[in-house]
Protein backbone atom coordinates (compact mmCIF):
# COMPACT_ATOMS: atom_id res chain seq x y z
CA UNK A 1 0.00 0.00 0.00
CA UNK A 2 0.92 3.71 -0.24
CA UNK A 3 1.06 7.16 1.30
CA UNK A 4 -1.87 8.25 -1.27
CA UNK A 5 -3.84 5.22 -0.58
CA UNK A 6 -3.38 4.70 2.86
CA UNK A 7 -3.79 8.39 3.30
CA UNK A 8 -7.33 8.01 1.25
CA UNK A 9 -8.26 4.92 2.56
CA UNK A 10 -8.32 6.66 5.89
CA UNK A 11 -9.86 9.82 5.20
CA UNK A 12 -13.06 7.86 3.94
CA UNK A 13 -13.12 6.05 7.15
CA UNK A 14 -13.00 9.26 9.08
CA UNK A 15 -14.58 11.43 6.85
CA UNK A 16 -18.24 10.80 8.32
CA UNK A 17 -17.40 11.15 12.20
CA UNK A 18 -19.86 13.27 13.75
CA UNK A 19 -17.87 16.20 15.44
CA UNK A 20 -20.49 18.40 15.61
CA UNK A 21 -20.74 19.11 19.67
CA UNK A 22 -16.65 19.00 20.16
CA UNK A 23 -16.26 22.74 20.22
CA UNK A 24 -12.65 22.57 21.51
CA UNK A 25 -9.74 22.57 19.27
CA UNK A 26 -7.70 19.47 18.84
CA UNK A 27 -5.41 18.42 16.00
CA UNK A 28 -3.36 15.37 16.21
CA UNK A 29 -0.77 14.39 13.31
CA UNK A 30 0.38 10.62 11.92
CA UNK A 31 3.68 9.75 10.96
CA UNK A 32 3.05 6.37 9.39
CA UNK A 33 6.12 3.96 8.86
CA UNK A 34 7.00 0.95 7.27
CA UNK A 35 5.42 0.33 3.16
CA UNK A 36 2.62 3.40 3.49
CA UNK A 37 5.50 5.91 5.55
CA UNK A 38 4.32 9.35 5.58
CA UNK A 39 2.23 12.40 7.46
CA UNK A 40 -0.95 13.52 7.87
CA UNK A 41 -3.28 15.56 10.48
CA UNK A 42 -6.50 15.69 11.44
CA UNK A 43 -8.00 18.45 13.39
CA UNK A 44 -11.29 19.37 14.80
CA UNK A 45 -12.48 22.80 14.79
CA UNK A 46 -15.64 24.61 15.57
CA UNK A 47 -17.23 21.28 14.95
CA UNK A 48 -15.95 20.37 11.60
CA UNK A 49 -13.42 17.95 11.20
CA UNK A 50 -10.67 18.32 8.93
CA UNK A 51 -7.92 15.35 7.23
CA UNK A 52 -4.95 16.59 5.22
CA UNK A 53 -1.65 14.88 3.84
CA UNK A 54 0.55 17.43 5.63
CA UNK A 55 2.23 18.27 8.67
CA UNK A 56 0.84 19.90 11.84
CA UNK A 57 3.34 21.85 13.39
CA UNK A 58 1.08 23.35 16.46
CA UNK A 59 -0.71 19.95 16.81
CA UNK A 60 -1.58 18.38 19.81
CA UNK A 61 -0.28 15.13 20.15
CA UNK A 62 1.80 13.05 17.52
CA UNK A 63 0.99 9.23 17.03
CA UNK A 64 3.43 7.32 15.28
CA UNK A 65 2.79 4.00 13.99
CA UNK A 66 2.54 1.41 10.64
CA UNK A 67 -1.05 2.21 8.43
CA UNK A 68 -2.02 -1.71 10.01
CA UNK A 69 -2.04 -0.07 13.48
CA UNK A 70 -3.78 2.51 12.32
CA UNK A 71 -6.37 1.20 10.76
CA UNK A 72 -6.71 -1.08 13.38
CA UNK A 73 -7.54 1.45 15.24
CA UNK A 74 -9.96 3.67 13.06
CA UNK A 75 -11.46 0.29 12.51
CA UNK A 76 -12.38 -0.06 16.72
CA UNK A 77 -10.05 -3.66 16.83
CA UNK A 78 -7.35 -1.98 18.95
CA UNK A 79 -7.60 0.43 21.74
CA UNK A 80 -5.26 3.26 21.40
CA UNK A 81 -4.26 2.41 25.14
CA UNK A 82 -3.00 -1.15 24.76
CA UNK A 83 -1.46 -0.60 21.25
CA UNK A 84 0.93 2.12 23.11
CA UNK A 85 1.39 -0.65 25.91
CA UNK A 86 2.33 -2.61 23.49
CA UNK A 87 4.67 -0.57 21.58
CA UNK A 88 2.65 -0.42 18.55
CA UNK A 89 1.86 2.98 18.99
CA UNK A 90 3.89 6.10 20.36
CA UNK A 91 2.48 9.41 21.23
CA UNK A 92 3.91 12.58 21.88
CA UNK A 93 2.52 16.06 23.59
CA UNK A 94 -0.55 16.16 25.33
CA UNK A 95 -1.68 12.74 26.90
CA UNK A 96 -5.34 14.53 28.05
CA UNK A 97 -5.68 15.57 24.52
CA UNK A 98 -4.56 12.45 23.07
CA UNK A 99 -7.35 10.38 24.81
CA UNK A 100 -9.74 12.47 23.01
CA UNK A 101 -8.87 10.06 19.85
CA UNK A 102 -10.45 7.12 20.87
CA UNK A 103 -13.35 9.20 21.69
CA UNK A 104 -12.78 10.80 18.08
CA UNK A 105 -12.68 7.01 16.38
CA UNK A 106 -15.84 6.08 18.03
CA UNK A 107 -18.12 8.96 16.29
CA UNK A 108 -16.79 7.29 13.03
CA UNK A 109 -19.58 5.48 11.07
CA UNK A 110 -18.03 2.05 9.76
Amino acid sequence: MTYAEMFEKMKVMLKHADVSDIHEHLSYQFNITGQAAGAFYIEVKDGTLFIEPYEYYDRDALFTCTAETLFKLAGGKTDPVAAVMLGKLKVEGSIEKALRLKELLARTKL
